[in-house]
């Protein structure tokens, strides 16, 4: 086991911000990719008697058509950004807030104005392209749009479909991947430029605000997520929020943040240490990270062709495995692991329900397992992972120390 980190990283030991060209470079790379990506799309309607595809996640959008609605914006976009493809056609909906975004983003599609009434315009839209079966993202289309759909239009079918899109942005392009990469970079730098100022008596917002400062002037475009920043007791809360909580010597100091680059995003977690720890909370440190370990050292193998991929729920049960014989398996309730590129949590997942197939790639996902008692404290280390076992590829993009850290204070 490594021991504690004796000198505090700082923000030049990390990769500097994309340049504006690197920028142009990844806008060109998603242009290009997006033709095979709607094809692909277009191969599963026809295999499963299709005629369209309507979508309204927002990543998926994106992905497909080069639209962007911000984090958050979808709730007040009404219809603008929901989609149709079929095998001839790409229409991205917009009203008049969004029409001249849509036309400039969505190169390659139809812009078609819609309304906020979505039912009145619908069998104009599906009529458009000939549809007479629609598949529908059905985990994300409320009971109302959808029976509204229907009845507008009842001679087209609505057939329920769920993970298609979510499964092939599994699979990451370069492109993707080097975003990030650069996402993580962002992230270390920043907790490198905060990690002098933790003092006690400090809160866990003002040290948030500062995080969330370093992030966006140093080369964020947003925050991945709210910045979880957790001291002492509070860290036992998995997804807590930062509070006018103090920051105490001897207690754990939890931060669970990421930044977003170019439209995708990192996300980190580490646990330090303000002055000496407890016997306890170094115990249960040690553990987590030996829990990490476990899991990154399964799929390094397998990537070296040492053993087979394994599956999400075996690269969980390596932790986890860990943590149990420890006996700490009751304060460990989430899954290990989780993808992420546009969007924080998507696939594929690590965890005690995953299922059974082995983990292929290239794919990016974090490994995060946890200790958390309750009202006492909490510990998490989380890294993201490269992991593509077919081309022997296994990196870990976050680049923060993650051995035991103390702040001698």
């Amino acid at each position: 086991m490594t021991g504690p980190v004796l000198s505090l990283p700082h923000p030049a030991d990390f990769p500097p911000p994309p340049s504006p060209s690197q920028r142009a470079a990844w806008s060109e790379a998603d242009r290009a990719a997006r033709p095979a990506r709607v094809e692909r799309l277009r191969r599963r309607l026809a295999q499963e008697g299709l005629d369209a595809y309507f979508g309204i996640r927002s990543e998926h959008m994106r992905y497909l058509t080069g639209f962007v609605l911000r984090d958050g914006e979808d709730r007040l976009a009404g219809n603008s950004g929901r989609f149709l493809v079929s095998a001839d056609d790409v229409v991205v909906m917009a009203d008049s807030r969004y029409r001249l975004q849509a036309e400039a983003e969505a190169g390659g599609a139809r812009v078609a104005a819609v309304a906020y009434d979505l039912a009145a315009d619908w069998p104009g839209l599906v009529k458009g392209l000939g549809a007479r079966r629609v598949g529908a993202e059905s985990a994300l289309i409320g009971h109302q749009l959808w029976r509204g759909l229907e009845a507008a239009a009842p001679d087209v079918e609505l057939v329920e479909v769920a993970g298609w899109v979510e499964a092939d942005r599994a699979t990451k392009e370069p492109a993707e991947t080097e975003r990030i990469r650069a996402a993580c970079a962002v992230a270390d730098r920043a907790l490198a430029g905060i990690v002098r100022r933790i003092r006690p008596g400090v809160t866990e917002q003002e040290l948030a605000m500062a995080l969330e400062w370093e992030m966006r002037t140093g080369g964020a475009d947003a925050l991945a997520f709210p910045i979880a920043c957790l001291a002492g007791p509070n860290a036992a809360l998995p997804h807590g929020s930062p509070g006018q909580r103090e920051v105490r010597p001897g207690q754990v100091l939890l931060f669970d943040f990421g930044a977003m680059v170019d439209g995708y995003r990192s996300d980190m977690t580490r646990t330090l240490f303000v002055e000496e720890p407890s016997r306890r909370d170094e115990e249960v440190y040690r553990v987590v990270l030996a829990a990490q370990q476990a899991a990154l050292d399964l799929l390094a193998r397998a990537a070296r062709g040492e053993c087979p991929s394994p599956s999400g729920r075996a690269a969980d049960a390596a932790a986890r495995s860990v943590i149990e014989e420890a006996g700490y398996g009751p304060n460990f309730g989430h899954s290990t692991g989780h993808g992420i590129g546009l969007a924080t949590h998507e696939l594929p997942t690590l965890g005690r329900t995953s299922g059974d197939e082995p983990l292929a790639g290239p794919t990016v996902f974090s490994v995060e397992p946890g200790i958390y008692l309750d009202d006492e404290t909490g510990v998490r280390i989380e890294d993201l992972v490269e992991f593509d076992p077919a081309a022997g590829r296994f990196a870990i993009l976050t680049g923060f120390p993650k051995e035991l850290l103390v702040l001698a204070v």
